[in-house]
């Protein structure tokens, strides 16, 4: 089979790959999408170097295999069906894994291709393997957003875990793509008023049009949306933390969703946060739990309108330079690779 390897900062190629051995407990899947995120874009930038190396964990398409040990079990997709695949890796043995934190499983993530070729995902390619109970079935949905579940599913691990409630005011600091579902999730649980903060008039355009109650630029963000019960925070950059703790209201949560600089701190009064008992969230990855929300929201079409937004091109895996190009430029949402697109 045919699979995406980046070799070195804007190169990428197509290799030869065995197709996958299947498991008694795996299912073999036919790729018919895979996004590029902003973990394979800073890849072909050169900002994270680890070449070789095969990336892709945002990947959908078709059941063609099913382990012997799993086929016809209720509840395991069955081989024809459309399914939202999670790749991440979790050894169930770890501290953070027996504590039910298996997002934060301490065994390092990947594997290798048969040329010792480090894999991240590797969904970039024809056919991928996956444990059987991390394929989610998202019936007729259409593959774009099914290749969207990984995402989605971080998001649905972000609310979650901000204990957001039907009629919290929130508002969201980044109009990107995870900003955007954010936004799209947050709606769905009936949270309301929601806001979404940003430096890009456009970006701003595009979170009104997609339904935001309010937009703002970081410096009129207080003024124009006031205190908030939750505060999600997309975009890593300096000043975001302080902003989002002079958004949040008493009792309300700020949630650190976007990923920041190693070397950035932030400015936090400790006893505003204990007198107004504001509570601050990491939030990072997603876990057996999510996509299930996940699958559920894409499967019953309850956020298509928002994921057909959020599409910026697709491609061929024979272009998927083309597509590494189109991602490593701004702005841009989601790039999708795969005959399914």
């Amino acid at each position: 089979m045919k699979i995406a390897v980046v070799t070195a900062p804007g190169a990428v190629e197509l290799r030869d790959e065995p197709r996958p051995e299947l498991g008694a407990d795996d299912v073999l899947v036919e790729v018919g999408a895979c996004g590029l995120c902003t973990m394979e874009r800073r890849l072909f930038a050169g900002e994270k170097q680890m070449y070789p190396v095969a990336p892709g964990h945002e990947a959908a398409g078709h059941i063609v295999e099913v382990g012997a040990a799993v086929a016809g079990l209720p509840g395991v997709p069955e081989v024809g069906d459309r399914v939202s695949v999670d790749l991440l890796t979790r050894c169930g043995a770890c501290d953070a894994c027996r504590r039910g934190h298996t997002a934060l499983c301490k065994r390092p993530q990947g594997d290798r291709l048969h040329d010792g070729t480090v894999s991240v995902g590797a969904g970039l390619a024809e056919f991928v393997r996956v444990p059987a109970k991390q394929a989610w079935a998202v019936g007729d949905a259409p593959m774009a957003h099914a290749s969207m579940g990984e995402p989605v599913a971080c998001v649905a691990h972000s609310l979650r875990l901000s204990g957001l409630h039907a009629w919290d005011r929130v508002a969201i600091i980044g109009a990107g793509f995870m900003g955007r579902l954010h936004l799209a999730l947050s709606r769905v649980a009936g949270a309301s008023p929601i806001g979404l903060v940003d430096v890009s008039d456009q970006r701003l355009q595009e979170a009104r049009d997609a339904g935001a109650a309010w937009t703002a630029t970081p410096d009129t963000a207080v003024a124009t949306g006031g205190k908030q019960d939750v505060v999600f925070v997309t975009a890593g950059t300096p000043g975001t933390v302080e902003l989002a703790l002079g958004l949040c209201d008493d009792g309300g949560t700020v949630v650190l969703y976007g990923a920041f600089p190693k070397d950035l701190f932030a400015s936090v009064a400790p006893d505003a946060i204990h007198h107004h008992e504001h509570s601050i969230v990491g939030v990072y990855s997603q876990e057996p739990e999510d996509w299930r929300t996940a699958a559920g929201l894409i499967r019953s079409g309850a956020i298509a309108a928002d994921l057909d937004a959020l599409v910026t091109g697709t491609y061929s895996l024979a272009d998927v330079g083309d597509a590494f190009a189109l991602a490593d430029s701004n702005p841009v949402f989601r790039v999708l690779v795969g005959p399914g697109v």
